[in-house]
C-alpha cells in the first residue's frame, strides 16, 4: 500500500515561551495555556487522548497514562518568531540570522525607488495591525489613490488598497515590484497584497490576500519528495511561504473551516498523495494576532471535533503530525507573534500507546521524520520515527 503521510500546522499556537523570550519581548509567553484559562479551560477530548495534557498545563486537559500518540514539544534553531522561517524549519531549512523587520517602517532608499519604479506614492510605511491601519488610513487612501503600506513584527512589506482604487491585479503588480526591490539586506520574507472593500468605518478586507515569498535557499524536504515522485499536497497558505517550490498540488483555502473541509475531502476521495501539508490559519490572523482569545480557544474546540473524524479516516499506517510554527498568544500585549515552544503530536493510524518525544531542539525534527518515512536521507533535524508507534 502507498505510503502517506500529513502534516497539520496550528499557526500560531505555542505551548509557552521559549528561554529567549524576553530578548523578543515575549516573556511569560503561552498561547494555548492562556487561551485555556480565558474560558475556564478547554474541551478537547480527542488531542487529550492523543496526549496535548502531556506536553504542557492547559486548564481542561489532562495527561493521561497511555496517549494513543506520540507527544512533546520542540523549539525554533531559527532566531525568529515567522511564519515563513517556522514553516521553513519544520522541511528542514533553518535559517542562522533572522529575516529583516522595519519596527520604524522602511528607510527612504526603498521607499524612493518603489515610487520611482511603480510611479506611485505611499502613505502610512507603519508598523500596525491590518485591520487598524486600513480605518485609520482608508479615507486618506481613498483620496490620494495611493497604497497603504505597512508592517509588523514579522518581516513583511504589506501593502493595502481598495478594490474599488487599486484594482487587485494592479495591486498584485505592485507588489511584484516591491518584491523585486527587496532584496539583499532587504531581503524580508514576504510581501503581501492586502485589497479591502467597503466605505469609511465598514471596512473589510477581502479574500484577494496575496503572497510574494522569497523561495527557501536551499532544497527543503518538499523539494526531496516532489523530486522522488511523492506527490506532495498543501492546503491553505503554504504554497505561498514556499514561493510553490516543491509542490505537486496547490488547494486554497480562506481559513480553518475551508481548509479542514478541503483535507477532509481528500481523505474520503482517496487521492493519491503521499504528503498533505495543511495549515490551519486562524488561529494567528483572525485571533492570534487581534488577541481574541475566547475565538482562538473555540477554535481550538472546533479543531478537535474535525480531527477525531479525520484521524480515523486516514488510510493503515498513514503517519499524522500535528505541530505549530510559532506563537501569537492571544493575551498578551500588541499583536505580534510570540517567541515560544511549539506542540508536536505523532501517530500512525490504527491502534497503539504513543511515547513521550520530550523537548526537541528543532521543528527540522518534524522534517527528519517524514524523511525517514518514505526512506530518504540527508535532511536536517533529528527523527523521532523510532518514538512513534507502527501500527
Amino acid at each position: 500500500m502507498k505510503r502517506q503521510a500529513v502534516t497539520i500546522v496550528l499557526d500560531g499556537v505555542g505551548v509557552g515561551a521559549l528561554p529567549d523570550a524576553s530578548k523578543y519581548g515575549d516573556r511569560g509567553a503561552d498561547s494555548l495555556g492562556h487561551a485555556a484559562r480565558s474560558i475556564g479551560g478547554l474541551h478537547l477530548p480527542r488531542l487529550q487522548r492523543l496526549g496535548l495534557g502531556g506536553i504542557a498545563e492547559i486548564d481542561g486537559v489532562s495527561a493521561i497514562d497511555q496517549p494513543e500518540a506520540s507527544f512533546g514539544r520542540m523549539a525554533s534553531s531559527s532566531p525568529d518568531k515567522d511564519s515563513t522561517s517556522g514553516h521553513w524549519e519544520l522541511m528542514g531549512c533553518q535559517l542562522d540570522r533572522a529575516f529583516p523587520t522595519y519596527p520604524d517602517g522602511f528607510p527612504p532608499e526603498i521607499l524612493e525607488r518603489f515610487e520611482r519604479e511603480s510611479g506611485s506614492g505611499i502613505i502610512g510605511n507603519l508598523r500596525a495591525s491590518g485591520t487598524e491601519i486600513i480605518e485609520q488610513l482608508g479615507k486618506e487612501h481613498i483620496r490620494s489613490g495611493k497604497p497603504i503600506l505597512y508592517t509588523s513584527a514579522d518581516s513583511v512589506f504589506q501593502l493595502a488598497a481598495h478594490e474599488d482604487v487599486i484594482p487587485e491585479e494592479r495591486l498584485y503588480e505592485l507588489c511584484v515590484m516591491a518584491r523585486n526591490i527587496l532584496t539583499g539586506p532587504h531581503a524580508v520574507g514576504r510581501v503581501i497584497a492586502r485589497p479591502f472593500r467597503g466605505e469609511p468605518g465598514r471596512f473589510v478586507r477581502t479574500p484577494g490576500r496575496k503572497d510574494f515569498s522569497l523561495p527557501p535557499p536551499s532544497p527543503t524536504l518538499l523539494d526531496r519528495l516532489s523530486a522522488a515522485g511523492r506527490k506532495v499536497v498543501t492546503v491553505g497558505k503554504i504554497h505561498n511561504l514556499f514561493a510553490g517550490m516543491g509542490i505537486d498540488e496547490v488547494i486554497e483555502a480562506g481559513g480553518n473551516e475551508e481548509a479542514m473541509n478541503r483535507a477532509a475531502g481528500l481523505i474520503e476521495e482517496g487521492d493519491d498523495f503521499s504528503f498533505l501539508f495543511i495549515n490551519l490559519i486562524d488561529f494567528d490572523m483572525l485571533w492570534g494576532h487581534r488577541r481574541n482569545a475566547k475565538g482562538y480557544a473555540k477554535g481550538l474546540e472546533r479543531f478537535d471535533r474535525w480531527m477525531g473524524p479525520f484521524a480515523d479516516s486516514l488510510k493503515p499506517g498513514s503517519l499524522c503530525i500535528i505541530t505549530s510554527d510559532h506563537g501569537c498568544d492571544p493575551t498578551m500585549p500588541g499583536f505580534d507573534h510570540t517567541r515560544e515552544y511549539v506542540p508536536v503530536l505523532a501517530f500512525r493510524s490504527g491502534p497503539g500507546v504513543g511515547m513521550q518525544l520530550g523537548t526537541r531542539d528543532s521543528l527540522s525534527d518534524v522534517a527528519s521524520t517524514i524523511a525517514e518515512f518514505f526512506g530518504l536521507e540527508g535532511i536536517a533535524g533529528e527523527s523521532f520515527l523510532h518514538l512513534v508507534p507502527d501500527r
